[in-house]
């Protein structure tokens, strides 16, 4: 078990560039995940665990012969992140043919999983290009627990499919919430005719049909339409419909696996935006309390010389600049007095 969790925090030092060593020799990282799309400048996005994603989308330059050069990449948020049962969900934008997922866009940052027999032209994205595809090729993780926290039968045991780097971020947060029992990774062929996990034993997409979460006893005999738009399956078997286990794996994933970050550039002008709001709220709040205060410190030096040494001016300050609510009350004051005065004009 120790060295599981050593190995997953040199992965991350591997992957993350915000990783540090305290002088106890402990590992603190966030772990990231870089995806370099071209060598003119190696400018790269970040794809962050827990991120929230969001921010423009921008385009894969020309400028070194990428297989996806010119797609638009990045600009999805966490919200958007769950798909259905159906091969080619889960794409918050870029479905021009939903019969297809060849020459979609990448709204999270990483290209889509693909199947045998040319599944919806998935070859596009096949293992040609595994050397480059962001996070590593793909491979698979059995995900299981003990009855120790949950009450699980023996067929409660889940698949997650993705890449490589996505799965090893990932395990910390089955771990550390779903009480996973650790594994290590597996390099997964989708196109060999003896793969164990198959497009129909899919019980859910996540972050535009590239992560999946599977299970053998599953299957939908609805797996096979070649549209991407459609929510017919396969309904769940009872016990997994109802799976805390389940529901948890799900939760977590939705929550924690990562995604790309907004640019730096927007990340900063947004920072700076906030900090400039909060700093004129703050001066605008001092500045009132400054008013205020100044005026009522003045209403009391008034009141002490006016009581005081400047008594007699204080007399004729009110008589010829008198206060109008004084005024008013005075009035009152003198109405009230002839009205007594003159009540017996009034008797019978």
């Amino acid at each position: 078990m120790r060295l599981f969790w050593v190995f997953l925090a040199l992965q991350a030092l591997a992957v993350s560039p915000v990783a540090r060593v305290n002088a106890a020799g402990t590992v603190f990282v966030r772990p990231q995940i870089r995806v370099t799309t071209t060598f003119a400048d190696f400018n790269a996005r970040i794809m962050d665990h827990w991120g929230g994603g969001g921010g423009k989308f921008v385009k894969i330059s020309k400028d070194s012969n990428h297989p996806f050069q010119g797609r638009t990449f990045g600009g999805a948020k966490r919200k958007e992140i769950r798909g259905t049962r159906t091969f080619g969900s889960g794409y918050p934008y870029g479905v021009g043919n939903q019969s297809t997922i060849a020459k979609r866009p990448f709204p999270f940052g990483v290209w889509p999983l693909y199947w045998d027999q040319d599944f919806m032209n998935s070859s596009e994205y096949g293992p040609q290009h595994d050397a480059i595809r962001p996070g590593g090729l793909i491979a698979y993780v059995p995900l299981r627990t003990t009855q120790d926290h949950f009450n699980v039968t023996q067929d409660d045991v889940y698949y997650a499919i993705g890449d490589r780097e996505s799965l090893l971020l990932i395990m910390v947060s089955y771990v550390t919430w779903c009480h996973v029992t650790p594994a290590w990774p597996s390099k997964f062929d989708p196109t060999s005719p003896n793969s164990t996990i198959k497009l129909e034993n899919v019980i859910q997409y996540f972050r535009a049909s590239s992560f999946a979460l599977a299970s053998l006893v599953y299957n939908n005999t609805l797996a096979r339409t070649w549209d991407s738009e459609t929510k017919d399956s396969t309904p769940l078997p009872g016990f997994m419909g109802h799976s805390p286990f389940r529901k948890c794996l799900d939760g977590v994933t939705e929550n924690a696996l990562p995604i790309m970050n907004k640019p730096p550039g927007t990340q900063i002008a947004g920072t700076l935006i906030i900090v400039f709001v909060c700093t004129v709220y703050i001066w605008a709040f001092l500045i009132f309390c400054m008013v205020v205060s100044i005026y009522y410190i003045l209403v009391a030096i008034r009141g002490w010389l006016w009581s005081g040494p400047f008594h007699d001016l204080s007399v004729l300050w009110d008589k010829y600049f008198p206060d109008p609510e004084i005024k008013r009350w005075r009035m009152e004051e003198i109405r009230a007095d002839r009205e007594y005065e003159i009540r017996y004009e009034r008797y019978p």
